[in-house]
């Protein structure tokens, strides 16, 4: 894969991608290629598979999440004692 290099990128162009990726949930690498992709009309061809893989992995409920949670806080607890 090509890297490439922006040079001279006005500071309102720069916050403005920084916040879109912000909101997007996104890092600014990704933001940029899906915006470049997206006006040159390519579709996308790497997306995000982990949708495709939780009927296979699984995925918890909100009360099944709270639940394990429940179940493992003994594990997180820290006793000084094991430490002396």
């Amino acid at each position: 894969m090509k890297s490439l290099t922006i040079h001279g990128m006005d500071d309102e162009l720069a916050a403005r991608l920084q916040r879109q990726a912000i909101e997007g949930g996104l890092s600014l690498n990704k933001l940029i290629k899906k915006l470049l992709a997206k006006a040159l009309g390519l579709s996308s061809s790497r997306t995000d598979r982990r949708k495709d893989f939780e009927p296979l992995c699984g995925v918890w409920s909100q009360k099944e999440g709270a639940n394990f949670r429940k179940a493992i806080q003994e594990l997180e607890r820290v006793d000084p004692e094991d430490w002396a």
